[in-house]
């Protein structure tokens, strides 16, 4: 299935987004640590599995208002266009991707910024 326009621009946005230094900093979109002038480089950078720790967090919190609005949204599909990793070690689906999102798990979705859902007819 194919991520609606807005889901995709999202997880661009996420995907190019250098997180290795996001909680030092606040920076423009599409911040490159790599190519920073030496004037505002961070002295400290995440290692690998911190920055990927913020960029997870970053698409679920994302993908929860994503996955409310829109009833055909992917979250593994979201994910992976995020450069998140949507397997196990193994090979397997990782289930803690899905696991993310405040779900009733029967396909209903937390209201963005609550722990409410709506009421079903």
């Amino acid at each position: 299935m194919a991520l609606s326009r807005i889901a995709r621009e999202h997880a661009a946005e996420i995907k190019n987004h250098d997180w290795s230094d996001a909680p030092w900093r606040t920076d423009r979109a599409g911040h490159h640590h790599d190519v920073d002038s030496k004037h505002k480089m961070s002295e400290r950078v995440l290692d690998e599995d911190e920055t990927r720790r913020v960029r997870t967090n970053v698409m679920w919190v994302t993908a929860q208002v994503l996955a409310y609005q829109d009833p055909n949204f992917d979250v593994y599909e979201f994910a992976e266009a995020c450069g998140v990793d949507t397997r196990t070690r193994s090979g397997r689906v990782n289930g803690s991707i899905a696991a993310g999102l405040r779900s009733d798990g029967a396909g209903q979705f937390a209201r963005p910024g609550t722990y409410d859902f709506d009421e079903t007819p």
